[in-house]
Protein backbone atom coordinates (compact mmCIF):
# COMPACT_ATOMS: atom_id res chain seq x y z
CA UNK A 1 0.00 0.00 0.00
CA UNK A 2 1.25 3.29 -0.60
CA UNK A 3 2.42 4.99 1.99
CA UNK A 4 0.71 8.80 3.38
CA UNK A 5 2.39 10.76 1.43
CA UNK A 6 2.84 9.02 -2.11
CA UNK A 7 -1.12 8.46 -1.43
CA UNK A 8 -1.87 12.48 -0.96
CA UNK A 9 0.01 12.99 -4.55
CA UNK A 10 -1.67 10.41 -5.95
CA UNK A 11 -5.06 11.97 -4.81
CA UNK A 12 -4.41 15.49 -6.21
CA UNK A 13 -3.14 14.09 -9.81
CA UNK A 14 -6.59 12.33 -9.96
CA UNK A 15 -8.79 15.22 -8.45
CA UNK A 16 -6.82 17.48 -11.49
CA UNK A 17 -7.54 14.56 -14.23
CA UNK A 18 -10.95 15.43 -14.29
CA UNK A 19 -13.70 18.15 -13.00
CA UNK A 20 -15.01 15.78 -10.07
CA UNK A 21 -15.22 12.15 -8.41
CA UNK A 22 -16.96 10.72 -5.91
CA UNK A 23 -15.64 9.16 -2.98
CA UNK A 24 -16.11 5.30 -3.90
CA UNK A 25 -14.46 6.31 -7.33
CA UNK A 26 -11.34 7.58 -5.88
CA UNK A 27 -11.47 5.25 -3.21
CA UNK A 28 -11.42 2.43 -5.83
CA UNK A 29 -8.70 3.97 -8.16
CA UNK A 30 -6.51 4.32 -4.81
CA UNK A 31 -7.03 1.16 -3.54
CA UNK A 32 -8.33 2.39 -0.02
CA UNK A 33 -11.50 2.82 1.59
CA UNK A 34 -13.88 5.64 1.90
CA UNK A 35 -12.93 6.46 4.77
CA UNK A 36 -9.19 6.70 4.37
CA UNK A 37 -10.35 9.15 1.05
CA UNK A 38 -12.30 11.19 3.62
CA UNK A 39 -9.37 11.58 5.61
CA UNK A 40 -6.74 12.22 3.30
CA UNK A 41 -8.92 15.13 1.59
CA UNK A 42 -8.95 16.84 4.91
CA UNK A 43 -5.49 16.67 4.75
CA UNK A 44 -5.40 18.28 1.90
CA UNK A 45 -7.41 21.33 3.19
CA UNK A 46 -5.06 21.32 5.89
CA UNK A 47 -2.13 21.74 3.57
CA UNK A 48 -4.05 24.73 1.72
CA UNK A 49 -5.54 22.93 -1.38
CA UNK A 50 -9.06 24.24 -1.82
CA UNK A 51 -11.47 20.67 -2.41
CA UNK A 52 -14.55 21.36 -2.87
CA UNK A 53 -17.28 18.77 -1.87
CA UNK A 54 -21.69 18.05 -2.47
CA UNK A 55 -22.84 16.37 0.35
CA UNK A 56 -25.21 13.21 0.04
CA UNK A 57 -24.37 9.70 -1.85
CA UNK A 58 -23.86 11.13 -4.98
CA UNK A 59 -22.45 13.94 -3.81
CA UNK A 60 -18.27 14.05 -4.79
CA UNK A 61 -15.00 16.29 -4.39
CA UNK A 62 -13.28 18.25 -6.75
CA UNK A 63 -10.68 20.69 -7.09
CA UNK A 64 -11.42 24.39 -7.15
CA UNK A 65 -10.05 26.00 -10.32
CA UNK A 66 -6.73 27.78 -10.16
CA UNK A 67 -5.89 25.51 -7.17
CA UNK A 68 -1.57 24.93 -7.22
CA UNK A 69 -1.21 21.62 -7.99
CA UNK A 70 2.34 19.77 -7.98
CA UNK A 71 5.20 20.14 -10.54
CA UNK A 72 4.26 17.00 -13.28
CA UNK A 73 6.03 14.12 -12.81
CA UNK A 74 6.62 11.52 -15.59
CA UNK A 75 8.58 8.36 -15.59
CA UNK A 76 11.05 7.47 -18.68
CA UNK A 77 8.13 6.23 -20.70
CA UNK A 78 5.64 8.86 -20.15
CA UNK A 79 8.79 11.96 -20.91
CA UNK A 80 9.34 9.43 -24.37
CA UNK A 81 6.45 9.09 -25.43
CA UNK A 82 5.51 13.56 -24.79
CA UNK A 83 8.31 14.24 -27.20
CA UNK A 84 7.84 12.27 -29.16
CA UNK A 85 4.50 13.39 -29.44
CA UNK A 86 5.59 17.18 -29.81
CA UNK A 87 8.07 16.10 -32.32
CA UNK A 88 5.17 14.45 -34.64
CA UNK A 89 2.87 18.18 -33.40
CA UNK A 90 5.72 20.11 -34.88
CA UNK A 91 6.57 18.64 -37.82
CA UNK A 92 3.02 17.70 -39.21
CA UNK A 93 1.61 20.54 -38.00
CA UNK A 94 -1.15 18.98 -36.28
CA UNK A 95 -2.06 21.80 -33.88
CA UNK A 96 -1.75 24.49 -36.19
CA UNK A 97 1.93 25.65 -36.14
CA UNK A 98 5.17 24.09 -35.06
CA UNK A 99 6.51 27.42 -32.78
CA UNK A 100 4.34 25.84 -29.57
CA UNK A 101 5.25 22.54 -29.99
CA UNK A 102 8.84 23.13 -31.14
CA UNK A 103 9.24 25.53 -27.95
CA UNK A 104 7.64 22.94 -25.50
CA UNK A 105 9.86 20.18 -27.16
CA UNK A 106 13.39 22.37 -26.33
CA UNK A 107 12.29 23.06 -22.90
CA UNK A 108 11.47 19.06 -22.77
CA UNK A 109 14.58 17.40 -24.00
CA UNK A 110 16.76 19.86 -21.69
CA UNK A 111 15.40 18.10 -18.26
CA UNK A 112 15.29 15.02 -19.79
CA UNK A 113 17.26 12.01 -18.48
CA UNK A 114 20.28 11.07 -20.30
CA UNK A 115 19.41 7.72 -21.45
CA UNK A 116 15.87 9.05 -22.18
CA UNK A 117 17.39 11.70 -24.33
CA UNK A 118 19.80 9.43 -26.44
CA UNK A 119 16.56 6.92 -26.84
CA UNK A 120 14.81 9.63 -28.57
CA UNK A 121 17.57 10.80 -30.97
CA UNK A 122 17.87 7.55 -31.72
CA UNK A 123 14.35 7.84 -33.12
CA UNK A 124 15.05 11.48 -34.75
CA UNK A 125 18.08 9.84 -36.72
CA UNK A 126 15.21 6.99 -38.15
CA UNK A 127 12.48 8.49 -38.59
CA UNK A 128 11.57 10.92 -41.97
CA UNK A 129 8.70 12.87 -42.45
CA UNK A 130 7.75 14.57 -45.27
CA UNK A 131 5.34 17.44 -44.87
CA UNK A 132 2.44 18.50 -47.20
CA UNK A 133 2.11 22.16 -47.97
CA UNK A 134 -1.54 21.99 -48.71
CA UNK A 135 -2.97 20.82 -45.41
CA UNK A 136 -5.28 23.54 -43.37
CA UNK A 137 -3.59 24.94 -40.40
CA UNK A 138 -5.52 25.56 -36.96
CA UNK A 139 -4.54 27.61 -34.70
CA UNK A 140 -3.67 25.72 -31.56
CA UNK A 141 -5.57 28.19 -29.48
CA UNK A 142 -9.00 27.38 -31.65
CA UNK A 143 -7.71 23.33 -31.05
CA UNK A 144 -7.74 23.45 -27.62
CA UNK A 145 -10.47 26.18 -27.42
CA UNK A 146 -12.66 23.62 -29.26
CA UNK A 147 -11.60 20.47 -26.92
CA UNK A 148 -12.26 22.35 -23.63
CA UNK A 149 -15.82 22.64 -25.24
CA UNK A 150 -16.08 19.03 -25.88
CA UNK A 151 -15.49 18.78 -21.65
CA UNK A 152 -17.42 21.25 -20.35
CA UNK A 153 -20.36 19.65 -21.81
CA UNK A 154 -22.33 23.10 -22.48
CA UNK A 155 -23.90 24.68 -25.37
CA UNK A 156 -22.00 26.54 -27.25
CA UNK A 157 -22.09 29.55 -30.42
CA UNK A 158 -20.46 28.64 -33.24
CA UNK A 159 -19.34 31.12 -35.90
CA UNK A 160 -18.49 29.05 -39.22
CA UNK A 161 -17.44 29.13 -42.76
CA UNK A 162 -18.69 26.05 -45.36
CA UNK A 163 -16.45 24.95 -47.99
CA UNK A 164 -18.36 27.35 -50.65
CA UNK A 165 -17.09 30.39 -47.81
CA UNK A 166 -20.42 30.88 -46.44
CA UNK A 167 -20.60 32.08 -43.14
CA UNK A 168 -23.04 31.26 -40.26
CA UNK A 169 -23.60 31.18 -36.82
CA UNK A 170 -25.56 28.42 -35.13
CA UNK A 171 -26.13 26.91 -31.64
CA UNK A 172 -24.10 23.40 -30.75
CA UNK A 173 -23.96 20.93 -28.22
CA UNK A 174 -20.30 19.60 -28.54
CA UNK A 175 -18.91 16.34 -28.22
CA UNK A 176 -15.93 15.16 -29.58
CA UNK A 177 -12.78 16.44 -31.78
CA UNK A 178 -11.68 13.71 -34.46
CA UNK A 179 -8.58 13.59 -36.36
CA UNK A 180 -8.38 11.71 -39.63
CA UNK A 181 -4.38 12.07 -40.31
CA UNK A 182 -4.99 15.27 -42.58
CA UNK A 183 -7.92 16.87 -40.84
CA UNK A 184 -9.41 18.05 -37.79
CA UNK A 185 -12.75 17.86 -37.06
CA UNK A 186 -15.04 19.20 -34.37
CA UNK A 187 -18.24 17.01 -34.07
CA UNK A 188 -21.67 18.43 -32.38
CA UNK A 189 -25.15 18.84 -32.68
CA UNK A 190 -26.93 21.67 -34.44
CA UNK A 191 -29.50 22.37 -31.83
CA UNK A 192 -31.71 24.10 -34.65
CA UNK A 193 -31.41 21.39 -37.26
CA UNK A 194 -31.32 18.86 -34.17
CA UNK A 195 -29.12 16.76 -36.16
CA UNK A 196 -25.64 15.68 -35.29
CA UNK A 197 -22.79 17.03 -37.46
CA UNK A 198 -19.09 17.38 -38.54
CA UNK A 199 -17.44 20.77 -38.89
CA UNK A 200 -13.59 21.53 -40.13
CA UNK A 201 -11.70 22.85 -37.30
CA UNK A 202 -10.13 25.22 -39.28
CA UNK A 203 -13.18 26.69 -40.65
CA UNK A 204 -14.35 27.32 -37.37
CA UNK A 205 -14.09 31.24 -36.63
CA UNK A 206 -15.03 31.35 -33.18
CA UNK A 207 -16.36 29.37 -30.72
CA UNK A 208 -18.35 30.96 -27.63
CA UNK A 209 -19.69 29.14 -24.21
CA UNK A 210 -23.18 29.67 -23.84
CA UNK A 211 -23.32 28.88 -20.03
CA UNK A 212 -26.15 26.43 -20.51
CA UNK A 213 -25.02 22.94 -19.71
CA UNK A 214 -26.30 19.69 -21.74
CA UNK A 215 -27.04 16.50 -21.03
CA UNK A 216 -25.68 14.42 -24.26
CA UNK A 217 -27.89 11.55 -24.53
CA UNK A 218 -27.71 8.62 -27.58
CA UNK A 219 -24.35 10.30 -29.20
CA UNK A 220 -23.14 8.75 -32.67
CA UNK A 221 -20.07 7.33 -33.16
CA UNK A 222 -18.09 10.46 -33.96
CA UNK A 223 -15.10 8.41 -35.95
CA UNK A 224 -17.75 6.62 -37.85
CA UNK A 225 -19.82 10.06 -38.78
CA UNK A 226 -16.57 11.76 -39.74
CA UNK A 227 -15.57 8.63 -41.68
CA UNK A 228 -18.97 9.25 -43.41
CA UNK A 229 -18.88 12.85 -43.95
CA UNK A 230 -15.59 12.95 -45.62
CA UNK A 231 -16.77 10.09 -48.24
CA UNK A 232 -19.73 11.83 -49.40
CA UNK A 233 -18.93 15.11 -49.36
CA UNK A 234 -20.88 18.16 -50.46
CA UNK A 235 -21.58 15.50 -53.39
CA UNK A 236 -25.22 15.57 -54.09
CA UNK A 237 -25.54 11.92 -54.85
CA UNK A 238 -24.84 9.22 -52.50
CA UNK A 239 -25.03 5.81 -53.19
CA UNK A 240 -25.20 2.06 -50.69
CA UNK A 241 -23.15 -0.74 -52.19
CA UNK A 242 -22.69 -4.02 -51.31
CA UNK A 243 -19.46 -6.14 -51.25
CA UNK A 244 -19.09 -9.77 -50.80
CA UNK A 245 -16.11 -9.12 -49.01
CA UNK A 246 -14.89 -8.89 -45.58
CA UNK A 247 -14.62 -5.57 -43.98
CA UNK A 248 -10.72 -5.16 -44.15
CA UNK A 249 -10.62 -6.50 -47.94
CA UNK A 250 -13.88 -3.62 -48.83
CA UNK A 251 -11.05 -0.48 -47.14
CA UNK A 252 -8.83 -2.35 -49.59
CA UNK A 253 -10.72 -1.69 -52.52
CA UNK A 254 -12.70 1.23 -51.07
CA UNK A 255 -10.45 3.56 -48.67
CA UNK A 256 -12.27 5.28 -45.72
CA UNK A 257 -11.40 8.73 -47.39
CA UNK A 258 -13.30 7.52 -50.22
CA UNK A 259 -16.47 5.41 -48.43
CA UNK A 260 -18.29 5.15 -44.99
CA UNK A 261 -18.11 1.15 -44.16
CA UNK A 262 -20.13 -1.15 -42.15
CA UNK A 263 -19.45 -4.90 -41.85
CA UNK A 264 -22.76 -7.07 -42.94
CA UNK A 265 -21.69 -10.42 -40.92
CA UNK A 266 -18.26 -11.70 -41.57
CA UNK A 267 -18.43 -12.26 -45.63
CA UNK A 268 -19.82 -8.91 -46.68
CA UNK A 269 -19.49 -5.25 -45.95
CA UNK A 270 -22.14 -1.87 -46.90
CA UNK A 271 -20.06 1.30 -48.34
CA UNK A 272 -21.46 4.57 -48.68
CA UNK A 273 -19.62 6.34 -51.15
CA UNK A 274 -20.76 10.07 -52.53
CA UNK A 275 -20.29 10.88 -56.19
CA UNK A 276 -21.46 14.11 -58.42
CA UNK A 277 -23.59 12.48 -61.12
CA UNK A 278 -25.19 8.55 -61.33
CA UNK A 279 -22.95 8.15 -64.19
CA UNK A 280 -19.58 9.35 -62.08
CA UNK A 281 -20.39 6.86 -59.35
CA UNK A 282 -21.67 3.86 -61.85
CA UNK A 283 -17.47 4.91 -63.75
CA UNK A 284 -15.91 4.75 -60.75
CA UNK A 285 -17.91 1.08 -59.05
CA UNK A 286 -17.03 -0.62 -62.63
CA UNK A 287 -13.28 0.79 -62.19
CA UNK A 288 -12.81 -1.29 -58.92
CA UNK A 289 -12.72 -4.69 -61.02
CA UNK A 290 -14.97 -6.51 -58.10
CA UNK A 291 -18.53 -8.05 -57.49
CA UNK A 292 -21.01 -5.94 -55.95
CA UNK A 293 -24.53 -4.62 -55.79
CA UNK A 294 -25.50 -1.27 -55.62
CA UNK A 295 -28.86 -1.30 -53.51
CA UNK A 296 -29.59 2.53 -53.73
CA UNK A 297 -30.24 4.32 -55.59
CA UNK A 298 -31.89 3.06 -58.59
CA UNK A 299 -30.37 5.53 -60.89
CA UNK A 300 -26.64 4.68 -60.23
CA UNK A 301 -27.85 0.99 -60.43
CA UNK A 302 -29.45 1.82 -64.20
CA UNK A 303 -26.17 3.61 -64.69
CA UNK A 304 -24.23 0.93 -63.96
CA UNK A 305 -26.44 -1.90 -65.90
CA UNK A 306 -26.16 0.61 -68.78
CA UNK A 307 -22.09 1.09 -68.44
CA UNK A 308 -21.66 -2.63 -68.04
CA UNK A 309 -23.79 -3.17 -71.13
CA UNK A 310 -22.16 -0.76 -73.06
CA UNK A 311 -19.10 -2.35 -72.15
CA UNK A 312 -20.26 -6.12 -73.29
CA UNK A 313 -21.38 -4.53 -76.54
CA UNK A 314 -17.76 -2.60 -77.66
CA UNK A 315 -16.41 -6.32 -76.90
CA UNK A 316 -18.64 -8.11 -78.85
CA UNK A 317 -17.58 -10.10 -82.09
CA UNK A 318 -19.75 -8.65 -84.32
CA UNK A 319 -19.51 -11.50 -87.00
CA UNK A 320 -19.83 -14.01 -84.48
Amino acid sequence: MLNTSARLLRLISLLAARPAWTCGELAERMEVTDRTVRRDVARLRELGYTVDSDPGPWGGYRLRPGTSTPPLILDDEEALAVAVGLREAALSGALGGDQAALSALLKLRQVLPRRVADRLGDMDAAFVHTPRADEPQVPPGMLLELAAACRRAERARLSYRDWEGRATVRDVDPYRLVHTGRRWYFVARDVERDRWQTFRADRVQRLQPTGRPVDITDPPDPALLVSRSTATGPYPLRATVRLPVPLDQALRLIPSAVGAHRAEGPDATLVEVGGPTPEGLATYLLGLGTPLRVLAPDSVREALVRRARQLVEDNTDVES
